[in-house]
């Protein structure tokens, strides 16, 4: 008698891999991915992301799209750059960033032509530092405050020295005729500009009664003459607040209700009047999404700030007369210092001297308060520094 054949059910067969995702659909999810240091953290999943996030063409698109991140503050070139502390959300990235191996600082810079290594930072932009050096008695170009100005990329330890404004060039526009107190240079931002390594410089000479814009083009290496303004008229006024928006630069007239207002692609001057209030006022204008602009202003050492939303094409006086308030923190006395990437940034001075002063930022489009980091000075010469994780930085020189 044969024994029954003894049957065992069949396995299960294993289960079917997904299919793997067409790679513009996987681009297309980590363009999605708002934040930058969160995206950075998705590339070290697996080689594919990794590569993709690499890429050059990528990361343009995605820059595009997501604006950099606040990752602290540039407060002099001895104490460098201070990150973004905890409990700040940005605060990773920021480690990534002052990391020794990724070479943050400003020890590869040239002795200036007067020999000694005394660079000041006078603007901070698009991952570029604007830097300024003038000789002791701060004269030159026959009684003309022309610094030596050289622009860098701190991340990759890259730089270039600017010319000096040919003297031709200056004698052309009168300028060595007269008495120039003050001169400024700033960056242009990087959206006035198509290539990503591109860059320009305002150097901008002012008189009491005159003020002469000069720009260099990194693509052609030289200087020209911008624009200029004969019969200004604002006397020994000072100009302050520097601010951008729109293709706008903006300066708060001191101890005046006018803003002076200089048109970077018509290259044209213009003032606008403020309400009787706003002398005593720091005034900043930013751009408040939906082609809408923001007004701040504030006090100096107060803790409240005002401020006003308006369209573009509005008159800036009669929006201000719908301005809100804003508070700071109390323990703080506190110093505006500029705007950028949609934040007004501040400098904290605290009341308790036992303390540490401190960088703040005020969020625009929420008017969210955020302690950034401390600083190592009580200065009132802080520039924000905006970027991204280093493996998403592009080369800006």
């Amino acid at each position: 008698m044969s024994l029954p054949i003894r049957r065992f059910p069949e396995a299960p067969a294993p289960p079917r891999r997904p299919a793997a995702l067409p790679v513009d659909l996987l681009e297309e999810i980590l363009l999605r991915i708002a934040c930058p240091a969160d995206l950075a953290r998705a590339s070290a999943a697996c080689a594919t992301f990794r590569r993709l996030v690499a890429d050059a063409t990528f990361l343009r698109r995605y820059r595009s799209l997501h604006p950099p991140l606040l990752l602290g503050f540039i407060e002099s070139v001895s104490s460098g750059f201070q990150p973004a502390e905890a409990p700040h959300p940005n605060a990773a990235a920021a480690r990534s960033v002052a990391c020794p191996a990724d070479g943050f600082s400003f020890d590869y810079l040239p002795p200036t032509r007067w020999n000694w290594n005394l660079w000041d930072a006078c603007d901070v932009r698009d991952g570029r530092v604007l830097l300024k050096s003038s000789p002791m008695c701060m004269m030159g170009y026959g009684g003309i405050n022309f610094p030596e100005l050289v622009v860098c990329d701190p991340l990759f330890r890259r730089y270039r020295l600017l010319p000096p404004i040919p003297d031709d060039l200056l004698a052309s526009v009168h300028v060595q005729q007269q008495n120039f107190p003050s001169f400024e240079a700033f960056l242009v931002p990087s959206g006035e500009e198509e290539d990503e390594a591109s860059f320009r410089v305002i150097g901008r000479a002012h008189h009491s009664i005159k003020s002469v814009v000069f720009v260099f083009s990194s693509g052609s290496g030289l200087w020209s003459v911008g624009t200029t303004w004969d019969d200004l008229n604002l006397g020994a006024s000072i100009l302050l607040c520097r601010c951008y928006a729109y293709g706008y630069i903006y300066w708060k007239v001191m101890r005046a209700n006018k803003l002076f207002k200089l048109d970077i692609n018509r290259m044209n001057f213009s003032i606008i009047d403020l309400p009787p209030h706003y002398d005593e006022r720091d005034v900043i204008i930013v751009e408040a999404g939906e082609g809408r602009v923001g007004v701040f202003s504030h006090i100096k050492f107060a803790t409240s700030v005002y401020h006003a939303i308006q369209e573009k094409e509005g008159n800036i006086a009669d929006g201000c007369q719908l301005e809100m308030i804003t508070h700071l923190p109390a323990s703080y006395d506190f110093y505006m210092v500029g705007a950028a990437e949609g934040y007004i940034c501040f400098v904290g001075f605290p009341k308790d001297r036992r303390v540490d002063a401190a960088s703040f930022s005020l969020q625009v489009k929420t008017l969210k308060i955020e302690m950034v980091c401390r600083m190592m000075f009580q200065s009132f010469y802080i520039h924000p520094y905006f970027g991204y994780p280093p493996s998403m930085s592009p080369r800006r020189i």
